[in-house]
């Protein structure tokens, strides 16, 4: 605790936020794994599968808009610390008996939970941007890689978490263990989290949560496909994929999602030194445009492997983990250019609004993932997710071009 002190309180609430955010992430993953797994097992089709995520994605879309918009009135700590409470409730909602989890229940638990998720996402993100001088963007640019890749990290560990849950506690025990863990946390940065954080000199107008800046409205364009691309795949349609055709049981299938999301989040916290700040320069729109286009032909050549005779199991898994590699890179330079274009006065309003890309992409890709997996199988989803990431490339051309040198 002495050491904590001794830090300074830039770092000090740094690592409250980026702590606050990973016990959130932990529940999030695990709670998805459990979803898709438990009501797998209960009969229900990919379809049905993504519509229980349905609520928990548009209600993602709205909360970024008018999360921002609180945020920038009410201070990101209490934006961060409703977000914690809401997810305690939501996991609650889960821990009832098997009678009760209709589509209905379990959609509007989802949704508060998707409502919690965002509100969370977009407090810790926007924190950073008022920790850091605009001066020492490379510090900039290392923060950001820093929490989203531990962050997806921990993500990773979630859906192990919620597969070994599933298996050790069943789904009721599962969620309540989650849901007492998280009320600590919540307890805890209630009382430490600073007051007022990212709080809005000017008090903002309910029609600024719609971004003026062009470089954000063109970054959420690209954002929104690039993470349609990913989700198309992985939400429903892998996980399935890989149970039904492989025969993987619980701790299989949710050990190799979360390998990915850990090894992606590795890769995203040292994105700074692959795309370049050891040379002395932080990434521009120039930078946005050639990873997606590195990206974008992957997911068509993997499903052009599953089609050749050989290893099924190898082109898939050995594809899907180089695709994890170059999408990490492609999120953290977003995440960084976002932190970077947003306005420091009210900057929860452009993080807001780039989220709500981010959780529009989400949705479309989710409810993709379970129809096109239900009528056309993985391969279909693989080329929809190709044709996603070269438009995610294509939009990114109109992205600023120049370079800052790093601090």
């Amino acid at each position: 605790m002495q050491a904590f002190s001794a830090l300074s309180a830039q770092v000090r609430q740094y690592l409250l936020v980026t702590g606050n955010y990973w016990a959130f992430t932990l529940t999030d993953g695990a709670l998805r794994m459990l979803v898709v797994l438990h009501f797998h097992t209960l009969g229900y089709t990919p379809l049905q599968i993504a519509a229980l995520f349905l609520f928990y994605e548009i209600f993602g879309v709205i909360t970024n808009l008018v999360g921002g918009y609180l945020g920038a009135r009410l201070g990101l700590n209490r934006t961060m610390n409703i977000g914690l409470g809401m997810q305690v409730v939501a996991l609650l909602m889960l821990a009832v008996p098997t009678a009760w989890l209709t589509i209905p229940w379990v959609m509007g638990a989802q949704a508060l939970s998707g409502i919690a998720k965002d509100l969370n996402k977009m407090s810790a993100k926007s924190s950073i941007k008022l920790l850091v001088p605009d001066s020492q963007q490379g510090t900039l640019y290392q923060w950001v890689a820093l929490l989203t890749g531990s962050k997806n990290a921990l993500k990773g560990v979630g859906f192990f978490l919620g597969g070994a849950l599933l298996a050790l506690l069943g789904f009721t025990g599962a969620v309540l263990a989650m849901a007492a863990l998280l009320a600590l946390i919540w307890l805890g940065s209630l009382v430490l989290l600073k007051k007022d954080l990212g709080k809005a000199r000017a008090k903002p107008k309910f029609r600024d949560i719609l971004s003026k800046s062009r470089a954000v409205n063109v970054l959420s364009a690209a954002r929104l496909f690039l993470f349609g691309a990913r989700d198309v795949w992985f939400v429903v349609a892998l996980p399935v994929y890989l149970s039904q055709v492989f025969g993987w049981d619980f701790w299989l299938v949710g050990g190799f999602l979360a390998a990915w999301i850990i090894g992606y989040g590795i890769v995203q916290s040292f994105a700074p030194h692959i795309t370049g700040k050891q040379r002395g320069h932080v990434p521009d729109g120039r930078a946005a445009f050639t990873w997606a286009l590195v990206l974008a032909g992957l997911p068509a050549l993997i499903a052009l492997g599953l089609a050749a005779d050989g290893s099924e199991q190898a082109v898939l898994l050995g594809g899907l983990m180089l695709f994890g590699v170059l999408f990490a890179v492609n999120s953290s330079l977003h995440s960084y250019l976002i932190v970077s274009y947003a306005k420091e006065d009210g900057v929860s309003l452009d993080v807001g609004f780039y989220y709500m890309s981010n959780a529009l992409g989400r949705l479309l890709g989710t409810l993709l993932s379970g129809w096109v997996f239900q009528q056309y199988g993985l391969a279909a989803c693989l080329w929809v997710s190709s044709g996603f990431v070269l438009l995610a490339a294509l939009i990114s051309i109109a992205l600023p071009r120049h370079q800052t040198p790093a601090s």
